[in-house]
C-alpha cells in the first residue's frame, strides 16, 4: 500500500480528522498521512517528510483551503512549543472536534451508539487556568533561561510567559530564575549530569491567591541559598511556601524523594467549591481548579446520592471526589496506591469536618474492594477515576459482582473509557449518558464523565 508514496514527494492533500495529539488526517489512496498544523475540512500541499507500513508524516508547504475554525495562535512560542497543540483551531471549533473524537471513539472502540453524549462544556476564558508551573532549566550564553521543551525534543524555548499558565505562575518562574541566576546557581545538564537546578515550580491557590515555590535541584546543597529565599520572599510577598526537592538521579522524572521547607509553610490552601485543600510540593491536585469543579459536579449529580447511600471511590488521589461525594452519602470508601496521596485525602477530610463519614486505605483498587467486599462492604454507587491506561480488569469485574445502583466513570481518556465501557455493558449496566469536560483549553486532552445503571 505504501509504496505509492514517497518520502520527499509533495502531494495535495484534503483533512478530514484530527489525531489524538492534533495533527490533521489526510489520506492518499486511503493511506492515512498526519500533518500537523491541518485541520478538518482544508486542503494543502504537503510533502512527505516520513513512511511507515500503515502510515506516513507530512509537513504542511501551504494551504489552498483553510477551515473556518482557524485562527492565529496567540502565543509567539506556539509552533516551537510542545505545551498546546490547538491554538491555531477558534475555541468553538476545539469543542466541537472534542465532541467528535468522544462520540466516535465510543462507537468504534466501545460499540455504543445509541447513548447521548452532550456538548463539551467549556471555558467561558480558556486562557490562563493552569495553577501549576513545573518549568525546566538551562543555561545559555547569557545566563539562565526557563521554558518548555521544543516539540519532540530536549531543547529549551526560553518563555517569559505562558498563556495557558495563571500570570502569577509565570511573574514566580521568571523572577525566580533571575534570582538563582544571580546569585550563580548552574542549571543541570542531562548529558553531563552535573549543574544543580533543574526545575523551578509554582503553585498557586486560585482562590486564595496563596503561592508555592519548589526549587528542584540535582544536589543537596543549594549555593546561597539563605540570599536566595530571602530575595524570593522579599520581592513575592504571595508567597507561603518555599520547598527544596532533591532529585540526584539521572530521570526526566521531575521529583526526587527528598523533600525539605526552606521557608514559611509546608502547604498551601485552595478550595474547589466549599471544599477546602491542603497542597504539598508533590500533591496531585488538578492543574485547572475552575473546571474541575464543573466535572465534580456532573459526577455528583450522576451519582444522585441519598443520605443512605454508601459510595466506593476507586483512584480517589488526595479524595477530591470522595470530598465532595461525602457531603452527601452516608459514607464514603477511598482507595489509592500512592500512600502520600491517602495521608493527603485524611488531611483534607479532618480540614473539611468530614473524617468520620470517609474512610481511606492505600492499596490497588483491584486488590483493595474486592477485600472490602469480602468483609462485607457493598456500595450503592461506585466512582471510578482511573489514569490514562483506565481500569484494571480485576476491578471491573468486581464492579460487575458488586451490582451497584449506579456507576460513574471520570475518564481522562475517551478510548480507554470506551474500551472499560464496553466491559460494564456486557457485565449488565447501561451506560445512559456521557459528558464531555474540557479541562485543557488549547490541548487535545479531554476529560469525560459516563452515567452507568444497572440493568
Amino acid at each position: 500500500m505504501s509504496s505509492a508514496i514517497e518520502k520527499n514527494q509533495q502531494y495535495t492533500l484534503t483533512f478530514e480528522d484530527l489525531t489524538h495529539d492534533g495533527a490533521g488526517v489526510g489520506k492518499i489512496d486511503g493511506f492515512p498521512v498526519f500533518v500537523p498544523n491541518a485541520l478538518p475540512g482544508e486542503r494543502g500541499q504537503v510533502k512527505i517528510i516520513k513512511v511507515k507500513k500503515g502510515y506516513a508524516f507530512g509537513r504542511l508547504l501551504q494551504l489552498d483551503e483553510e477551515s473556518p475554525d482557524r485562527v492565529e495562535a496567540p502565543c509567539p512560542i506556539y509552533k516551537q512549543c510542545g505545551g498546546c497543540q490547538l491554538q491555531h483551531m477558534s475555541y468553538e471549533g476545539q469543542l466541537k472536534a472534542k465532541h467528535k473524537q468522544v462520540v466516535e471513539v465510543l462507537a468504534r472502540i466501545g460499540k455504543i451508539n445509541d447513548v447521548t453524549v452532550h456538548q463539551v462544556l467549556g471555558m467561558k476564558d480558556p486562557w490562563r487556568y493552569r495553577n501549576k508551573a513545573q518549568v525546566p532549566v538551562a543555561d545559555r550564553e547569557g545566563g539562565l533561561v526557563a521554558g518548555f521543551y521544543q516539540k519532540r525534543s530536549h531543547d529549551i524555548i526560553d518563555m517569559q510567559q505562558c498563556l495557558i499558565q495563571q500570570s502569577t505562575n509565570d511573574e514566580v518562574v521568571q523572577v525566580v530564575r533571575s534570582i538563582c541566576e544571580k546569585y550563580g546557581v548552574r542549571a543541570y545538564d542531562e548529558a553531563s549530569h552535573r549543574g544543580v537546578l533543574r526545575h523551578i515550580m509554582a503553585r498557586y491557590g486560585a482562590v486564595t491567591g496563596e503561592t508555592m515555590v519548589v526549587l528542584v535541584t540535582r544536589t543537596a546543597d543549594l549555593p546561597h541559598k539563605k540570599k536566595i529565599v530571602e530575595e524570593i520572599v522579599a520581592a513575592l510577598p504571595q508567597v507561603k511556601s518555599v520547598v527544596q526537592n532533591v532529585n540526584t538521579k539521572r530521570t526526566n522524572v521531575i521529583f526526587g524523594d527528598e523533600t525539605r521547607v526552606l521557608w514559611g509553610e509546608e502547604y498551601i490552601y485552595d478550595y474547589i467549591g466549599d471544599i477546602k485543600f491542603a497542597i504539598s510540593a508533590r500533591s496531585f491536585y488538578q492543574v485547572n481548579p475552575e473546571q474541575t469543579k464543573v466535572l465534580y459536579d456532573k459526577a455528583l449529580e450522576y451519582a444522585n446520592l441519598s443520605a443512605e447511600d454508601s459510595v466506593i471511590d476507586a483512584y480517589c488521589g488526595i479524595g477530591t471526589i470522595s470530598l465532595f461525594l461525602a457531603q452527601q452519602a452516608k459514607h464514603v470508601y477511598g482507595v489509592e496506591i500512592v500512600p502520600e496521596a491517602i495521608e493527603d485525602a485524611k488531611r483534607n477530610a479532618e480540614l473539611n469536618g468530614l473524617a468520620e463519614r470517609v474512610t481511606f486505605e492505600v492499596g490497588e483498587a483491584e486488590a483493595v474492594i474486592p477485600n472490602w467486599y469480602k468483609q462485607g462492604v457493598g456500595a450503592d454507587v461506585i466512582v471510578v477515576d482511573p489514569p490514562r491506561k483506565g481500569c484494571d480488569e480485576a476491578l471491573l469485574q468486581t464492579i460487575i459482582d458488586m451490582k451497584p445502583k449506579r456507576v460513574v466513570y471520570v475518564s481522562c481518556n475517551p478510548a480507554t473509557l470506551a474500551r472499560d465501557l464496553r466491559v460494564l455493558e456486557d457485565g449488565g449496566f447501561k451506560t445512559v449518558e456521557v459528558q464531555p469536560v474540557d479541562m485543557f483549553p488549547h490541548t487535545t486532552h479531554c476529560e469525560v464523565v459516563a452515567k452507568l445503571e444497572l440493568k
